[in-house]
């Protein structure tokens, strides 16, 4: 087996967001030992309250991790959620009606000025308000009724990782506690990361692939679409490469025009009804002759023109996202590196990001 994402490699550029990759095995752990009994306790006393709608506020890679737990509610509660436009309350000041909604606000650091203003906001007009951060402290936290911490310990390098995985995780035994579930299923994750993780040496032969790609198209259905969109934006913040990320059902009605045999797509196929979803997109992409990278099971990686194999047997498919996410970290951390820059600080951009 190949030697995992190590702590540091001593001046190279990338240590510290290689380090914050190789954290994530033992993150998860720590959020299924000692996060998991707070958030079933937080999730019963909102259970409790009988929300009848869930209002969803994030940026960046934060608001991946909310799409997720979209696709969580909605299909495992039945909730109707939405994604919430920060900026009716924030820069046009209108005041809906938020009584009986569940507003969950997802931030790492909890300082982002909008997301506080808006939850803030929520809270005023009758919403219950759940922040999920990395960041008890925060001003996020203090201004929310709720807060659940997602322990994910410091993160010093500006592209997110472990604190993307531990809010996926974080808000998949949410949603359990919502329905009075234990999360139990969650229990094979960390060891499955591990090996994920250990696999360095087979994506950096990958990345050779996509050095000097001008521009990706990532695509995915169902869980596996917060995914997509989470691995374009890891690849656009370290490389600078342009990523565009398309549900599949979105990719056919138009941008698969600009498929062709020289721009790589990656298609994040989840073991399940996701991926049965995908399957005609994936194949209007090998009929274009598209240069396809696939991460998800062995059949179709097999049948695409490079890929990487997840490790899905047993695992349900709303759980696929926590794993599918690493290689496609690694991916972005090894294309960085092999042109020449340093993923730990992309340019032009900061930790904490305060929108207004």
């Amino acid at each position: 087996m190949s030697a995992t994402y190590p702590a540091g490699d001593g001046e190279r550029p990338g240590r510290i967001m290689a380090g914050e990759m190789a954290e994530q095995p033992a993150m998860l752990r720590r959020v299924l030992e000692r996060g998991a009994p707070a958030i079933r306790e937080t999730a019963g006393r909102i259970a409790a309250r009988e929300p009848r709608f869930v209002l969803l506020t994030a940026r960046g890679t934060s608001d991946n991790a909310a799409l997720y737990a979209k696709y969580l509610l909605e299909i495992v509660l039945g909730l109707p959620c939405g994604l919430a436009s920060m900026s009716t309350t924030t820069a046009y000041g209108a005041k809906p009606d938020l009584r009986d909604v569940l507003v969950i606000t997802v931030s790492q650091s909890g300082g982002s000025p909008d997301l506080v203003a808006s939850t803030k906001a929520a809270r005023e007009a009758g919403a219950v308000t759940l922040a999920v951060t990395n960041n008890p402290d925060s001003p996020l936290a203090a201004v929310s009724e709720y807060h659940i911490d997602i322990l994910a310990g410091p993160e010093k390098a500006l592209p997110a990782t472990k604190t993307y995985t531990a809010s996926l995780l974080s808000l998949y035994l949410f949603v359990e506690g919502l329905r009075g579930g234990d999360g139990a299923a969650a229990g094979v994750l960390p060891d499955l990361a591990e090996e994920v993780l250990a696999r360095r040496d087979e994506v950096r032969a990958l990345a050779a692939r996509y050095r000097f790609a001008e521009r990706m198209v990532i695509t995915s259905r169902g869980y596996g679409y917060p995914t997509a969109k989470e691995a374009a934006l890891k690849l656009m913040e370290t490389s600078y490469i342009p990523a565009l990320s398309y549900s599949g059902a979105d990719l056919l009605h138009g941008p698969l025009a600009m498929v062709d045999n020289i721009s790589p797509v990656i298609a994040v196929v989840t073991d399940g009804r996701g991926g049965e979803a995908l399957q005609p997109v994936l194949d209007r992409l090998h009929g274009r002759g598209a240069d396809l990278f696939v991460v998800g099971p062995e059949a179709q990686v097999a049948a695409a023109s490079a890929g990487f194999v997840l490790p899905t047997a047993g695992v349900p498919e709303e759980l696929q996202p926590v794993l599918e996410i690493l290689p496609l970290q690694m991916l972005a951390y090894e294309v960085t590196i092999a042109r020449g820059q340093d993923p730990d600080a992309p340019r032009a951009l900061a930790k904490v990001t305060e929108t207004r």
